[in-house]
This record gives structure tokens, sequence and C-alpha cells, in this order.
């Protein structure tokens, strides 16, 4: 079984692939990593593992980490079943680096946009041919809505919510229709653009808001919770077969 270890700026997300079939996923607080990882390996028989984002943890915990398990580092020099066209692949962030893989896997020879709505909107595009090229990156919901309440003096910080119609009656709802109103046309604008451009647009939509946003987008989508943990285990597996 495979180990994929996805560490973010306060929470980690763990799963246990058999294959290409994700069998267990559970998230945890960075600062219980040793714990949690120890608890995963003593329950499944795990014979690799891949962690990304090794730099939101300690020295000290990635080496004892490594004593316990088998641990490949996912960085911008690893091997990956697709073409990378990004003009600085070095400062290319690992996460899209797995949805892009995840996307080569799961959707061979179609041009794929993959958008993971999280801390931040990342807009990834991989062509028919496998090539990567790009995308954008833009704030995320709670981004948006921290950033009113931050730098203005009277907005207050709010949680989202599904806006009940597009005109706000009050400030609360103002705030809340512009900031995920604005999202979800930013979203379909986007999609609209590729499909304009390339033909039969496969569109993929992951993240922590990917269950927010999939039943209020106009565009037909696939929502797929998991799609980064999946191209982590796809690149582990492809770098084994190596």
């Amino acid at each position: 079984m495979n180990l994929v270890i996805d560490i973010g700026n306060t929470q980690v997300k763990a799963a246990v692939f058999e294959k290409d079939t994700l069998i267990h996923v559970v998230s945890f607080d960075k600062r219980s990593i040793l714990s949690q990882i120890k608890a995963i390996i003593k329950k499944h028989e795990i014979s690799d593992a891949i962690l990304s984002n090794v730099t939101l943890i300690s020295e000290i915990k990635l080496k004892k980490l490594q004593q316990i398990v088998h641990l490949r580092i996912i960085s911008s020099s690893t091997k990956v079943p697709f073409i990378n066209s990004y003009q600085t692949p070095k400062t290319l962030g690992v996460d899209r680096i797995a949805l892009a893989t995840a996307a080569v896997r799961q959707f061979p020879k179609k041009n794929v946009l993959v958008i993971d709505a999280g801390s931040c909107i990342t807009f990834d595009f991989i062509t028919s041919k496998n090539e990567y090229l790009g995308g954008a990156i833009s704030p995320g919901i709670r981004m948006r809505f921290r950033s009113l309440n931050y730098f203005t003096a009277n907005l207050p910080l709010l949680v989202k919510e599904e806006p009940l119609d597009f005109i706000g009656t009050n400030t609360k709802e103002s705030i809340n229709s512009g900031v995920v109103n604005g999202v979800l046309q930013e979203i379909d604008g986007v999609i609209n653009h590729y499909k304009n451009k390339y033909s039969h647009l496969t569109v993929v939509l992951t993240g922590g808001d990917t269950n927010f946003l999939s039943k209020q987008l106009k565009s037909s989508i696939f929502a797929h919770q998991n799609f980064l943990l999946k191209g982590l285990n796809d690149i582990l597996i492809f770098n084994l077969n190596k």
C-alpha cells in the first residue's frame, strides 16, 4: 500500500492507496504528524510513501518521518508523466504538479483545466498533447473575506454562505454576494475563456471549497475532493515503475 502525505499551513492530509484505489484519508493538525503517521503505518501495511510541501515542517520531524517509513519527497525535479512547459518550472508548486499529474492520468489525451479552490484558487491547464502550459492563481474565498475585514475599518469578518440573492440588502449580504458571486463568475468566466480556445475541454474542480462551489457553478465540471491526493499517488506509482 502507498501512503500520501500533503502538508498544509496548519493541517495535514494523509491518504492510503491500494494501487490506484483510495481506501483511507484523514486530516489532522501538523503538530501531531509523527503520532498520526505512526498510527496509520500500524494499521496499514505501507510499502512506499510520498510527501509534499516539505518546507512546512521542521528538519527534525522530517528526519523522524524518514526513519519510520520509506519516504519520497516531491520537488520540481521529481519525474512526472507530462511535458512541463512552465517558463519557471522550479517555482511551480508541488500541489500544481500533483494536480497536473492526476489530470493526465485520469483524462489521457484530453484538454484538462483543473481548478483547485482552497486558500488560493489555482487554474492549471494540460493539453491533449500531454503538455502542461500553466494557468492562474487567485485569492480563495476565505482570503477574500479576510482581506475585506483586514484592509477596512468597518467591514466584519464573515464565514461563507450561499447567497440568497445577487443583490445584497445589508452589509453582510453585500459582502457575501460580492465574494461568493465574484468567485463563481470568475470561475465560470475562466472556464468559458478556455472553452473558446480549446475544444472538448474537461474541467475538474477540487480543493476545500469544492462542495460549496460545485452546486452553484453554471459550467459542467467533474467535482473531485481528493484530486490532489490522487495526483501525489500517481507520481509515486510513476516513479516506482521507473
